[in-house]
């Protein structure tokens, strides 16, 4: 009888996991995949330089995933699993004080960043769920957790976001930072509509189009180009992607979003460097996707064009979104920097950064790979 009872109770627990589970799909999952632009927002849309035939285009061609690459991809996706993830666990750190200086940066992980400059602070897409997907129950899953409890994140001056996807814009983040923050989310033209679905007030939505701008707080956010695409449901490109220029009225901080190579980070160099400080996406590359992400070498060509001081790399070691090994990127792209004469910070997730001082490269990672 005992037996009896112990099995209807864990059938009976069993089943009401699956009723919440069913409930959490058919509710949050479609909030999730967001909104499409409509009324005034689908008209500026409609309206960019950017957007034609539909949809938004890059200024230099990018395909997702050129012909012919798709299967070789397929299979590389399931093959080498473990070499992908670190074997011990990431270190973190705990955000120490600021120092006192203009320009200061802590990653979080992936691309979730905050810069603080000249007394301001600008959060750099913003992920703390533990999956980039639109369910809590699939997807790729973090490989260590945010350094800082999203609630304990100091008050922000404004919330940038470089595009739509997953690993980028994450509603439940979201949701929470628009309780607990009054800083507005800034955002590349179309964006807005995920966001007003996910109940942001529309007076803290401002939508840029590349080479627009806002001074929030004294500090001034341009959209400027990028080589990349978005979607977070069946339909691609409705919305834009960018990079960010984030200057004060003596320091300069470039942030990349995700982006191919091409040559339009020479032109952002010239109209808008140089620059203190670059943040420039180094993972997630493959032979399958080459316009849509960069090589750490390209990153380097890109930090170089840029005319910027110190490069800080961002879009690694945090979700397992390509075929390369764990700690590939940076240990190419410290063989790279040093080989072109790059000056190069590598933080542990939750490191300060002070920019005129930073940590030497210790290669930390490698003892963890």
């Amino acid at each position: 009888m005992k037996t009896g009872g112990h099995g209807r109770s864990a059938g009976l627990a069993a089943g009401a996991l699956a009723l919440a589970a069913l409930g959490w799909v058919s509710r949050d999952v479609p909030a999730a995949l967001g909104a499409k632009p409509a009324g005034d927002r689908a008209a500026r849309v409609r309206g960019s330089r950017q957007f034609s035939d539909g949809a938004f285009r890059n200024e230099t061609p990018a395909s997702v995933i050129p012909p012919g690459t798709g299967r070789k991809v397929a299979g590389e996706l399931l093959l080498e699993r473990s070499r992908r993830k670190p074997r011990l666990p990431v270190p973190l750190a705990v955000p120490s004080p600021a120092s006192g200086s203009d320009l200061e940066a802590v990653w979080y992980g992936h691309s979730s960043a905050l810069v603080e400059i000249e007394g301001r602070r600008v959060l750099l897409d913003p992920v703390w769920s533990d999956r980039c997907s639109p369910s809590a129950l699939v997807g790729p899953r973090r490989l260590h957790p945010p350094p800082v409890p999203l609630h304990d994140l100091p008050e922000v001056d404004a919330v940038v976001i470089s595009h739509d996807h997953y690993d980028h814009l994450d509603m439940a983040t979201v949701r929470v930072l628009t309780r607990t923050q009054s800083a507005p989310f800034v955002v590349p033209l179309g964006v807005g509509a995920h966001l007003e679905r996910w109940k942001v007030p529309a007076s803290r939505i401002v939508e840029l189009d590349w080479e627009e701008e806002v001074t929030v707080g004294g500090v001034r956010l341009t959209a400027t180009a990028a080589r990349h695409f978005s979607g977070r449901g069946f339909e691609r490109d409705q919305t834009l992607w960018a990079s960010w220029v984030i200057a004060g009225e003596r320091r300069r901080v470039f942030y990349t979003g995700d982006s191919g190579y091409f040559d339009g980070y020479a032109a952002i160099g010239e109209a808008h460097g140089p620059f203190d400080l670059s943040m420039i996406q180094i993972g997630a590359y493959s032979e399958g996707w080459p316009d849509i992400h960069m090589t750490p070498e390209e990153a380097i060509s890109a930090h170089l064009d840029l005319r910027a001081g110190l490069l800080l790399p961002v879009h690694w070691g945090t979700f397992t979104l390509s075929t390369h090994a764990w700690g590939d990127p940076v240990d190419r792209l410290w063989s790279e920097a040093k080989a072109r004469g790059v000056r190069l910070v590598v933080p542990r997730p939750g490191e300060r950064v002070t920019v005129d001082d930073p940590p030497p490269v210790d290669g930390w990672w490698q003892t963890i790979a």
